[in-house]
């Protein structure tokens, strides 16, 4: 990893706060599902002189001169990404997750057409039509919902008397907190018979989708597949549009730019063509393998414990505890009660929740970044032995220390990738 010599000479407070950061990352288990921790390889790509380097355009098509290496590693990523996804056409230049739906919505529909997408509060994405987005200003948004939480069924049938009666332009696939597998044959015939386009926005599964550990949305027909570069993918911060479809691809390309973004953020291009790279080696599809064993793990004895799972268990990389009925406790008090002990989650709405955003019935947890760790079934029991000891043991002080300690030296026997000991 970086010495950081520079700066801990020129600034020692962000060099501080960054050693702190390192630390804590080194001595708590990071259970919140859209986090994991990347390789050196990929953080080396991330900080280096290609940030010096405008590139507005795509590769040999480019607004400024000096591109021969900007074009080389935006076409390794490219190449690499249609090889992990089956795709067609891959636009690497979003800047994020929302920017690449953002960019999706303006490439397919007007502004005053309809998305058809998941509820927030069922798992849904801000940017699949939270009120409090401006993208609601522009476009129509329609809602399904789970038919049965115990399940995690989605009504198929209300979705397709919706998207009858609403006529959407986009039928959305995409979750922030759905703990089971989406049915994309299904809401592509119901596509197909309203004329919509199919999207998916995989953020979240991109790694178990890569690593053939998840259902690929275009073995489905499903048109476009728009995914952050982090999480499950274990890349940089940043955002991909993808289809199989040539004319979709040149609609993706001239939304991306120039519809929406001005130049790409190079060095992060040449960081996703590492992660990218490694997402291609044989133990990557062990590892994505490995993230379902351990949520599976970790959900069963959450329940063998008597604490209540949205949908009753997970097919993925999450899992979803309703805090109230399980514990008496909202999702904010236990968010911060596990901070106490070095465990990170975050708190998060159940479906249909009564309680406000800020302060939830639930919390969200996955695996994804302690099995890049490599912890395995067995720690998975211990991980959730500490979390309820933690919620038995609330009210003393002196437990809670003890019980703090007792995880940073778990913690410490897995090391954290690019990150010195």
């Amino acid at each position: 990893m970086p010495s950081f010599d520079a700066l801990r000479i020129q600034d020692p407070d962000i060099f501080a706060a960054l050693q702190g950061e390192m630390l804590r990352q080194r001595e708590g288990v990071e259970l919140i599902p859209s986090e994991n921790y990347i390789s050196a390889a990929v953080m080396e790509a991330m900080g280096n002189c290609f940030n010096n380097k405008y590139s507005e355009g795509y590769p040999g098509k480019r607004y400024y001169g000096g591109q021969q290496y900007t074009d080389v590693v935006e076409r390794l990523a490219i190449e690499r990404a249609k090889q992990l996804f089956g795709a067609g056409h891959a636009n690497v230049q979003p800047h994020a997750g929302a920017p690449a739906n953002v960019a999706t919505y303006f490439a397919l529909m007007e502004p005053g057409d309809t998305v058809l997408g998941m509820d927030l509060s069922h798992g849904g994405h801000l940017t699949h039509g939270h009120p409090v987005t401006y993208l609601t200003k522009i476009f129509k948004f329609v809602r399904y919902k789970m038919k049965d939480t115990e399940t995690g069924a989605i009504d198929y049938d209300e979705m397709r008397e919706v998207a009858l009666r609403e006529k959407p332009k986009i039928i959305l696939a995409g979750y922030s907190a759905y703990p089971r597998q989406v049915d994309f044959a299904k809401m592509k015939a119901i596509a197909d018979e309203v004329g919509a386009y199919t999207m998916a926005d995989m953020a979240h599964v991109a790694g178990l989708i890569a690593g053939g550990a998840a259902r690929n949305p275009f073995d489905d027909g499903f048109d476009i597949i728009t995914t952050t570069t982090h999480k499950t993918l274990r890349g940089p911060r940043g955002g991909m549009i993808m289809t199989r479809d040539p004319e979709l691809g040149k609609k993706m390309d001239k939304s991306v730019f120039p519809g929406f973004q001005g130049g790409p953020i190079m060095q992060m291009i040449a960081a996703k063509a590492v992660a990218f790279g490694e997402a291609l080696e044989p133990e990557f599809k062990d590892y994505a393998a490995q993230i379902v064993k351990n949520a599976k793990r970790m959900a069963a004895k959450f329940m063998e414990s008597g604490a209540k799972l949205v949908t009753n268990g997970t097919d993925n990389h999450l899992l979803m505890i309703d805090c109230v009925t399980s514990w008496g406790l909202p999702g904010q008090a236990v968010e911060t009660l596990f901070d106490e002990v070095g465990i990170t989650l975050n708190k998060n709405m159940i479906p249909d929740d009564p309680r406000k955003p800020m302060d939830p019935s639930g919390i969200r947890m996955g695996t994804p970044a302690i099995t890049t760790r490599g912890m395995k079934e067995d720690d998975m029991d211990r991980l959730v032995s500490y979390m309820l000891k933690a919620i038995e043991k609330r009210e003393d002080p002196s437990a809670i220390k003890a019980l703090h300690e007792e995880v940073k030296a778990f913690c410490l026997q897995f090391p954290v990738p690019g990150i010195a000991v």
